[in-house]
């Protein structure tokens, strides 16, 4: 088992920066890779970001966050973060990790482990 806790949401100005935060624990060493995904009021869940740490590693966007948040990842803390910069009012969503032990994936159905997600609010 895996737990997962989300933390660093909140409220800021547009133009303003965020990190979240993904804290794993537990059988951390059977996760390979993290999916942030995001959930706007009256929308569907969509995937943000995803960053992998074997294989070499990778780290992959959606086109609408490139240039403005960056995946990262620290070992020793088992835990991985999402900066976000240039905030605008349409990143306001409840913000979720995910892990899984298969490359990440735009496709949540692929993460067996969830966050109870964190709420961003960008006022304009």
């Amino acid at each position: 088992q895996v737990l997962v806790e989300e933390s660093g949401g909140g409220l800021v100005q547009t133009g303003g920066s965020l990190r979240l935060s993904c804290a794993t624990s537990g059988r951390t060493f059977t996760i390979t890779s993290v999916g942030w995904f995001r959930q706007a009021p009256g929308k569907e869940r969509e995937f943000v970001a995803g960053l992998t740490w074997v294989g070499g590693g990778s780290i992959s966007y959606v086109d609408a966050v490139k240039g403005r948040f960056t995946a990262s990842r620290d070992d020793a803390k088992n835990t991985v973060y999402l900066q976000m910069n240039s905030l605008k009012p349409e990143d306001t969503a409840v913000y979720y990790c995910a892990a899984t032990s298969n490359d990440y994936s735009p496709d949540e159905r692929r993460y067996e482990y969830w966050g109870q997600g964190t709420q961003v609010t960008v006022s304009s």
